[in-house]
């Protein structure tokens, strides 16, 4: 199983094929385009249903050259000569099928629980390795960089009970965010309990109210 393909920069199937002959089927945490742009290189792909017009039609209200844009603002090395961002266009395709909150994903030599997490977008989902206790968080948690929740297709209050509901989670040995640190402490789940906390109480939770910078994270709303 593949947690998302990445922005497409380069195709993620070469480094994967040197991973394994398996068959692989992958699981889209969202529909955004930095982590949907080698999708169209594997046949079994799976999103929550939620997300699946996004994947299937693209995002609406979202133009082209704003896509553009941000992906020329992003790189900060060379792209390989295949990759041109100012022709860039997102995948668009059907999925495989549709995964839900509380599906487990039997792999054989490990179980994977998927959690439906909206706010970043309407069908965001975390994936749980029960085995191994590592939690993938998507665009949900991860340092460095503001967590987004200010866009229009965005909800402050899911993003917030996503959060809250992840740090309730017990047995987790690691965090793996989509951006930045490759693998966090999961004391930062008691982090985020307190950031919860901070922000509900003072009616942060809402569209306009900025940047909120906790220990090891942030959010903007």
């Amino acid at each position: 199983m593949l947690i998302d393909t990445g922005l497409g920069i380069d195709n993620i199937k070469r480094i994967t094929d040197q991973l394994t002959d398996l068959p692989i089927t992958v699981i889209t945490t969202h529909a955004h385009a930095d982590h949907i742009g080698s999708h169209s290189e594997f046949k079994r792909i799976y999103v929550h249903e939620k997300d699946a017009d996004w994947l299937i039609n693209g995002i609406k209200g979202l133009p082209i050259e704003q896509i553009r844009k941000n992906i020329n603002r992003d790189i900060t090395i060379p792209p390989p000569e295949i990759f041109d961002p100012n022709t860039y266009t997102p995948y668009q395709g059907e999925p495989a099928g549709f995964v839900a909150d509380g599906d487990v994903i039997d792999l054989g030599n490990r179980k994977l629980t998927i959690h439906h997490t909206p706010g970043h977008s309407p069908g965001h989902i975390c994936v749980f390795d029960e085995n191994n206790g590592y939690l993938f968080t998507g665009d949900l948690l991860y340092d460095e960089t503001p967590v987004y929740a200010f866009y229009p297709s965005t909800n402050p209050v899911d993003l917030v009970r996503s959060l809250e509901r992840i740090a309730g989670m017990g047995n987790v040995s690691m965090v793996y965010g989509s951006h930045n640190t490759l693998g966090l402490d999961p004391e930062i789940l008691e982090e985020v309990k307190l950031a919860v906390t901070f922000l509900k109480e003072r009616g942060l939770v809402k569209f306009g109210t900025g940047i909120h910078r906790f220990n090891g994270f942030s959010v903007q709303f």
